[in-house]
């Protein structure tokens, strides 16, 4: 769905935070599209006297942004008040309670966001994708309605990533063709990619069929999983214009080596964003980073490796430059395509050669000041470079 431009969006919005332990980092970025659909929401210490406790989500709107900006600002609310959330935290917090909770906050916001969007204006038709985590003391809880992709690395590794609701998933499809719907070309009726979302309205009107039981389904799926001090590295929630392009361990790797070289959390965010635009990702992308005490540390070996990479990168891009000789300056297609063909020591694991690209136009344009690309749209990406 949705239009694109001529040129991505490159323009972030960042934030970041810090408390209960934790470190976050944000970023978001139009892209390629016509409109920025996404939302987020990052809350550290949470109401009703959860001050120990956070909540962070990205939500990925499509057909507008109406139900994704209301859902970063008014679901972490819905949650927590309502009684099922509330009556779980009367003693020690029960899992399953929680759980419950954070569900019965979905089903409210889907079924309060149709009653005023029929009041105002008749059945807004927008919808967006969720996923979160709320973390206590104790736990993670991972929450996923659609498909947006939360993860957790523990251990050097990917430990938990939620799935995907597709049309095309068994349970998926089954209660879609129990509510009258198809599936067809991996689409709800062939229109919708996604099968939980919260909104989309137009896919929850069948009569005698409960809000799980609709075409698209606002449950969200809920995962607790117990916090291991020490273990716990790092959360990484992100839209799917993210994993449209980066493979759960393809990320988590970047991220890892990203942490070695900087402590700055809105910076690697920043070079998630970009190194999936240079691979190909033509939607909105968000990012949420969420880092324990467990997560990696700058190592003064890994600063100097990536120096001296860049330093190796900015040296042949001359060189390059400088082949062509008598036949003038060539394109920065050219040089991308010729580091591309090469095999470079030290690339960023899960990045690699297209997390370098700012460096290597810096260089280029260092050479070239008068040189403009702005003719050639692929020079603004890695798909079929790399």
């Amino acid at each position: 769905m949705g239009a694109f431009l001529d040129k991505p969006k490159m323009e972030k919005h960042n934030s970041h935070g810090a408390g209960n332990s934790l470190r976050f980092g944000l970023s978001s970025m139009q892209g390629w599209r016509v409109e920025m659909e996404d939302a987020h929401t990052a809350v550290i210490g949470l109401p009703h006297g959860l001050d120990l406790w956070s909540f962070f989500a990205v939500y990925d709107g499509h057909a507008g942004s109406q139900v994704a900006k209301y859902c970063c600002e008014h679901l972490l609310e819905h949650i927590t008040s309502n009684s099922d959330f509330q009556s779980a935290l009367q003693e020690d917090p029960c899992v399953d309670s929680v759980k419950n909770g954070i569900r019965t906050g979905f089903l409210q916001i889907d079924e309060h966001m149709r009653t005023i969007s029929e009041k105002k204006h008749g059945v807004d038709r927008s919808g967006s994708t969720a996923v979160g985590v709320m973390i206590s003391p104790s736990h993670i809880y991972f929450i996923n309605c659609g498909d947006s992709r939360g993860l957790l690395s523990r251990g050097g590794a990917v430990h938990f990533f939620t799935q995907d609701h597709k049309p095309s998933n068994p349970l998926e499809k089954e209660r879609i063709q129990n509510a009258g719907g198809s599936v067809m070309i991996q689409r709800v009726n062939g229109s919708l990619a996604v099968s939980r979302a919260l909104g989309d309205f137009d896919y929850k009107c069948v009569h005698g069929k409960g809000p799980t039981e609709q075409l698209v389904s606002p449950e969200p799926e809920v995962c607790a999983i117990e916090r291991c001090e020490g273990e716990d590295e790092f959360i990484i929630l992100a839209c799917d214009g993210i994993w449209d392009v980066m493979a759960n361990d393809e990320l988590c790797d970047f991220v890892r080596s990203r942490l070695e070289v900087t402590d700055d959390l809105e910076r690697v965010s920043n070079e998630i964003l970009d190194t999936c635009l240079y691979k190909g990702s033509r939607d909105n992308m968000s990012v949420v980073l969420i880092c324990f005490p467990g997560a990696p540390k700058v190592s003064p070996e890994a600063v100097k490796r990536e120096a001296e990479l860049d330093k190796y990168l900015e040296a042949r891009v001359e060189e390059i430059i400088k082949k062509q000789g008598d036949e003038g300056v060539p394109d920065l297609v050219h040089v991308m395509r010729t580091l591309a063909s090469e095999s470079i020591p030290n690339l960023p694991p899960g990045g690699e050669l297209a997390s370098k690209r700012s460096v290597i136009e810096a260089v280029y344009n260092k050479l070239n000041p008068y040189r403009s690309d702005d003719t050639d749209p692929d020079i603004l990406l890695f798909r079929g470079f790399c």
